[in-house]
């Protein structure tokens, strides 16, 4: 009896120490969430993201909401509940002190939309319109018979402006004011953190973005559905399309250049800056223009294999259909995670004490430790992100297992993916929290060195930069091969039910073995899907080349632009994922099975005919054999036998 109880110890050895790893990351993982918790709740009672977002003035009034005052200064703690929009006394000729803008800032329930030429005008609009845009303790009455009403007064003429409906400012329409206005608070922005910059590029043309974003979505979704049907013919097209689109946008992007270069009107800084954007905009297009037209020219001859793979895949898809959702799902989660994420660290950003000055005015004071819990929520930024993408990659992965190892194709398995995600909750969330800490890892250092480099380009030697972008450049690389790494393991994972270590270490051994077959087979699919990215994008950059052209004056619109690019990218890469970790599972599940069976009756394989077809038409295009076994993979009788799990 004894040594039954020993055996039994060792077989269930492996599945407990399994649990409690997989425990222990999870319990890392809650830790690590309690403390952005605890940065959150902080962040919501000593932070206040709606001075922010709804603006304030220089007494400390939050624009839009009642007060409550502050002890120094007597026209705090005033009702602005009518008073939502922020007005700059001297809006035309502002200038910044210690990223602060120098002139006073008052509340006020409407904007000028006319010229005021003088107090009389001033006068005759605040009592029209009710919006008084002198300080609060001059009354109207006041405004002509003050001697002081000209210090206490807007500078005349105050030029029209217009409300800035998300932020609530009162923007000068007047050109001349508008370029010295904008100019500032660019300038104000750009010695701000990253946040901000991006920030103030979304607002300056935020319904061309959501525009923008909305036909990248649509462009996204009808690829997918491109790829599910897909044919030889619509191959052919999509390659001329994404020729046409990559020579088109690069002449664009020159044409561009060019003119604005040229226009003798380019004064404003943001126009200058436009103009530099530009060139590194149409050297980058040019650059991968040339690289993918001769990737396409030399892999043209395995265009026939790419459609046939599609197929394939597109057959799973099909006994799966509702996999065609799941990044919709995931991109509505991260969505949420984002907004909850910024909407802390607006809170957290804002979290200062009120300190009054001279004249009664009030400043906001940074709280210490700021900055630290900003690097921590930052952090939790990257890793939550990764662990729910991580997530999405499991559950794809345990579906398209679930249907390969089955043994009756035309019967496949009852809601896969229902079973899949059960499996990933109950058993496997550890590990997706172990795959995404380690790209967090090998991610942060990335950031850090971009964000000294930033800092230090101003007085580093040449020698400094070049190794700067170097250790950049090998973070980078590192992190993309663990990224497809990490596929490769929950693809392992849902087959064994083993751990990250363990089915790291069985991913490592089919891969090393098959490594040179595999990406044979799948490199020219992967080429493909990465075109039909590259499409999304260049259509999506060309639609907001073109709409952002109209306000060349007004607007610095290529931050925007960069922002439309990178999330064109990204809903094209988050849709078009499905057959990428589609295609990587099947291959991964196909070495397995030819490791772990022999195709006879006691061993059957559970591949289906036309994959091995498949694989054995690449194999002779690879190596060039006129006559190969329909075994492409050699036994190996020392190798790991990994089973299917039941």
């Amino acid at each position: 009896d004894s040594g039954d109880s020993v055996s039994e110890l060792r077989e269930w050895r492996p599945v407990i120490y399994r649990k409690c790893t997989d425990t222990l990351w999870l319990l890392v993982f809650f830790l690590f969430w309690a403390g952005l918790m605890f940065i959150t709740g902080y962040a919501v009672m000593a932070g206040a993201a709606e001075r922010l977002v709804l603006g304030y003035d220089s007494f400390g009034n939050i624009c839009g909401r009642k007060n409550t005052p502050v002890k120094g200064a007597p026209l705090s703690g005033q009702d602005m509940t009518n008073k939502k929009y922020v007005f700059f006394l001297n809006s035309c000729s502002l200038e910044m002190q210690s990223l602060k803008i120098s002139s006073l800032s008052l509340c006020v329930s409407s904007c000028p939309q006319e010229q005021l030429n003088s107090l009389e005008d001033l006068q005759s609009f605040a009592r029209n319109n009710g919006s008084c845009l002198c300080i609060y303790n001059l009354t109207i009455s006041s405004y002509t018979l003050n001697p002081k009403a000209a210090e206490l007064c807007p500078t005349l003429p105050v030029p029209p402006s217009k409300s800035f409906p998300l932020f609530n400012r009162c923007v000068p329409q007047n050109p001349e004011c508008y370029s010295k206005y904008a100019s500032v608070l660019i300038s104000m922005v750009n010695e701000m953190d990253v946040f901000h910059r991006i920030l103030s590029g979304i607002l300056a043309g935020r319904d061309t973005v959501i525009g923008l974003s909305v036909l990248a979505l649509a462009f996204s979704f009808i690829l997918v559905l491109a790829f599910r049907f897909i044919r030889t013919l619509l191959v052919h097209t999509l390659i001329a399309l994404v020729v046409f689109g990559l020579l088109f946008v690069s002449g664009v992007l020159w044409w561009l250049y060019y003119d604005y270069r040229n226009d003798p009107s380019t004064e404003l800084e943001t126009e200058k800056e436009n103009v530099k954007f530009l060139l590194g905009y149409a050297i980058f297009s040019t650059i991968v223009t040339v690289v993918l037209l001769s990737l396409i020219l030399v892999l043209r001859k395995r265009l026939q294999f790419t459609v046939q793979l599609f197929r394939i895949v597109g057959k799973i898809i099909g006994r799966i259909p509702f996999l065609l959702f799941q990044p919709l799902w995931t991109f509505l989660i991260l969505i949420v995670f984002w907004v909850f994420w910024v909407a802390v660290l607006l809170s957290l950003g804002t979290a200062g004490t009120a300190q009054t000055t001279s004249g009664g005015q009030v400043e906001y004071r940074a709280l210490s430790g700021i900055c630290h819990m900003a690097w921590y929520h930052f952090i939790g930024l990257i890793w939550t992100s990764e662990f729910i993408l991580a997530c999405q990659q499991m559950t794809i992965a345990g579906a398209v297992v679930t249907c390969y190892f089955n043994r009756n194709k035309n019967s496949p398995p009852p809601h896969p993916i229902l079973s899949s995600i059960s499996v990933l909750f109950c058993y496997h969330l550890g590990t997706a929290v172990k795959g995404s800490f380690l790209i967090t890892i090998l991610r942060i250092p990335r950031i850090v060195l971009l964000y000294l480099y930033n800092i230090l380009k101003q007085k580093e030697s040449a020698c400094a930069k070049y190794l700067f972008k170097c250790c950049v450049c090998w973070f980078w690389c590192q992190e993309s091969c663990l990224r497809y790494f990490n596929q490769h393991v929950y693809t392992t994972t849902a087959i064994n039910g083993t751990n990250f270590c363990t089915s790291a270490k069985d991913a490592v051994f089919i891969v090393a073995k098959n490594s040179a077959k595999l990406a044979s087979i799948s490199c020219f699919g992967d080429f493909i899907l990465f075109l039909g990215k590259v499409f999304v994008v260049c259509f999506t950059i060309f639609g907001g080349l073109m709409a952002f052209n109209y306000h060349r004056e007004l607007q610095a619109w290529v931050v925007p632009l960069l922002l439309v690019g990178f999330f064109a990218y990204l809903m094209s890469h988050s849709f078009l994922s499905v057959f990428e970790v589609t295609a990587d599972a099947m291959f991964l599940c196909f070495a397995i099975d030819m490791e772990t069976n022999d195709g006879s009756a006691d061993k059957p394989y559970f591949v289906d005919q036309e994959l091995l077809t498949f694989v054995n038409q690449c194999n002779k295009l690879t190596e060039g054999q006129k006559h190969r076994s329909m075994r492409p993979f050699q036994d190996n009788e020392d190798g790991t036998e990994l089973q299917p799990m039941v």
